[in-house]
């Protein structure tokens, strides 16, 4: 995936989840995160970052700040609509018969569901921004909703789908992710349950640079 029209900035701080405080060419700027998550480890003050410049004019703010630079990885993305958009363009080398988008499946709106030769899937995608030591992490704040998600596809798994939970790594150099359990030890202790009731757990490694994320 590509970003149409970006603007190299420098990050000053973050005063709520929704919003930061960049220099644009020496000007200061109130930008859109397209991220909720904490970031603690990417957005750094002084740190490099690239915005995508909207272009609908009756916006409040006229940039998403979507990806920053942290040493020694590089480029890390952070925009959250960009898993799902990344996994989909990845879905459609495997030659699937049918994909659908956010499928219905139990309580749970899950990501994709898939069919070929067949057999159904589900897949539940998660976007890896975390990294340490040269490892990804996730997730990076408490989510109840991806642990039920993930208890959603042990069901899904019971009932016969192929259940998927696939992270999509946002950064270079990486391709593998961890379950946070510091932060968030009911996800560790339903991400190894899922592994072994039979939940495929997949990696999607990814070349970023400035203005594109492709999977690799």
């Amino acid at each position: 995936m590509k970003y149409k029209n970006i603007v190299e900035a420098t990050f000053l701080d973050r005063p709520n989840r929704f919003i930061a405080h960049v220099l644009v060419d020496g000007v200061k700027e109130t930008v859109h995160v397209k991220n909720t998550g904490r970031c603690r480890e990417i957005l750094l003050p002084g740190s490099r970052v690239i915005l995508e410049k909207s272009d609908n004019p009756e916006r409040k703010t006229k940039y998403d700040l979507v990806t920053a630079l942290k040493e020694p990885v590089g480029w890390i993305n952070i925009d959250s609509q960009a898993p799902n958009k990344i996994a989909h363009e990845w879905l459609e080398r495997f030659e699937y018969d049918y994909i659908k988008p956010e499928y219905t499946y139990g309580k749970s709106r899950i990501d994709f569901y898939m069919e070929k030769d067949g057999e159904k899937y589900l897949m539940e995608v998660k976007g890896c921004t975390l990294e340490r030591d040269m490892k990804g992490y996730f997730p990076d704040a408490p989510t109840e909703r991806g642990v039920k998600h993930i208890y959603e596809l042990m069901g899904a798994a019971r009932e016969g789908y192929h259940a998927m939970l696939v992270f999509v790594i946002q950064m270079d150099g990486i391709t593998e992710v961890f379950p946070n359990g510091d932060t968030d030890p009911a996800f560790e202790e339903a991400f190894y349950e899922a592994e072994k009731n039979g939940v495929e757990i997949v990696f999607i490694p990814c070349k970023v640079t400035k203005n594109e994320v492709v999977a690799v």
